[in-house]
């Protein structure tokens, strides 16, 4: 994970997709905080990536309390006694970011009237620091966002909306079906944005708990949207951790790329179509988007292919990956066989391979987890007209429960290959070793964690 600049931002504005329809009976992940987040980095990417999904409501329907109990990262502001003595100085710890506010050019009525009255949400507590037990498997997570009915949604906004996509794409040169993917991925077309207060939230989070730095500029950037009058508080209601909007912005992630896309003199991301698919747009060619160029291929692997190549620090030209026999399905040719890829193989050696371009890397600043590109890339091919991916998953693996994943980490480690602290969570580090006793077992070293996998670790 990286943890500066824009990828930071998106980490805590991922997906605004409802956890309902991951988990039945439970109520909309962004709008605690990022459930998809968690869902794909914890299949992707390395510990502490993800935030957690939303507790679910209570019996009568209100959200639930603070829980009461220490948090589960173990770090000290995240005590139940730290977090009850921070609550406690939370109006001290608001009208303290004063100061600052003023050297943002907010004025000090405007200061007072968005804090007046501001109490802490310290349900949020229980979301920053929650430890969910399983996650999904890729193909149902593409399922998921990937369906019918959300790609027919994605084809009425690119009609309702052509004008509005027509000047965008030919001022930012940016893909309009990207756009509408990550307009239906992040909010389902606006239907699910969250519906938490976001000064509130990002209050609650810049003075009680363990990325109070961190939330504080958020905060502050809220006052700031506020007090010039792009948004009105009303608009701005998002998810526990402060995005906001059709496409998620963060406070900060609005100030660097929310653009006024008809001149009416506002930035309005929320509620003005103009605005929100030229500021999307803006972010997206801001962090190197290149116009005219795909997001990547799926692609057939060889039998006996090296999967030590299969990394992202390993780019080659399509041609050279050509070469080891790496090809399209249906004997399809690569465009540009000078452009550069480097190789995806999500489930391993029984399922299908993608070669990502620079637009896929774009596309993950956006959400640094590689499974939310590889949804966004995919649903915009489908909105063009693109068909399903012609390759099967391996549908018959189970994912393994975090208590499984703890201990292959555990006898990983045991036998020399894994080196970390064994968390159950799966990073870079996990893959690595994991690579490493499939070499010496003379699998595949593809680093996709199987019940079979664990079960030759646990020497039967």
């Amino acid at each position: 994970m990286r943890a500066t600049g824009t990828s930071r931002t998106r980490l805590y504005s991922a997906s605004l997709i409802a956890l309902a329809l991951l988990l039945p009976g439970s109520t909309q992940a962004q709008s605690a905080g990022n459930g998809l987040t968690n869902l794909i980095d914890s299949i992707f990417s390395g510990p502490n990536a993800a935030t957690p999904p939303q507790a679910a409501t209570g019996q009568d329907g209100a959200a639930p309390p603070w829980s009461g109990e220490d948090g589960a990262s173990g770090h000290p502001l995240m005590t139940a006694a730290a977090i009850r003595q921070a609550a406690s100085d939370f109006p001290n710890c608001v009208a303290g970011m004063w100061p600052d506010a003023a050297r943002r050019n907010i004025t000090q009525q405007n200061f007072e009237r968005f804090t007046a009255g501001l109490q802490p949400d310290l349900r949020i507590m229980d979301l920053l620091d929650s430890q969910p037990e399983f996650t999904k498997a890729i193909w149902d997570y593409l399922d998921i966002l990937v369906s019918d009915t959300r790609l027919a949604k994605g084809r009425e906004i690119l009609a309702k909306y052509k004008p509005q996509f027509d000047a965008t794409e030919k001022a930012y040169g940016v893909d309009r079906y990207i756009i509408a993917a990550i307009w239906g991925i992040e909010s389902n077309y606006s239907t699910q944005m969250g519906d938490r207060s976001v000064v509130q939230s990002t209050a609650t989070l810049a003075c009680i708990g363990r990325r109070q730095a961190y939330f504080k500029d958020e905060f502050l950037s809220a006052l700031e949207i506020l007090n010039r009058g792009d948004l009105k508080p009303e608009q701005m209601r998002g998810s526990w951790a402060g995005a906001f909007g059709p496409t998620q912005f963060m406070p900060t992630a609005f100030k660097r790329y929310a653009v006024d896309g008809d001149g009416d003199g506002r930035r309005d991301v929320v509620d003005n179509p103009s605005d929100l698919i030229a500021s999307t747009a803006n972010n997206l060619k801001k962090d190197g988007w290149q116009a005219g160029a795909s997001w990547g291929y799926e692609v057939v692997l060889p039998q006996g292919l090296n999967y030590m190549l299969a990394d992202r620090a390993k780019v080659m030209p399509l041609s050279q990956w050509e070469q080891l026999g790496v090809k399209r399905p249906g004997g399809q040719q690569f465009p540009r066989p000078s452009d550069k890829a480097y190789l995806l193989a999500p489930a391993g050696a029984e399922g299908p391979g993608f070669l990502m371009l620079q637009n896929f890397r774009v596309i993950m600043k956006y959400n640094p987890a590689e499974a939310y590109a590889l949804a966004i890339g995919h649903f915009a091919d489908r909105l063009r007209g693109g068909q399903p991916f012609v390759q099967p998953w391996p549908r018959q693996e189970r994912v393994l429960s975090r208590a499984e994943r703890l201990e292959l980490q555990q006898l990983l480690a045991q036998r020399g290959f894994y080196k970390g602290t064994p968390d159950g969570q799966f990073g870079g580090q996990t893959r690595e070793a994991l690579r490493g006793f499939q070499v010496s077992i003379g699998a595949p070293a593809d680093g996709f964690a199987t019940a079979e996998v664990l079960e030759r670790l646990r020497g039967r």
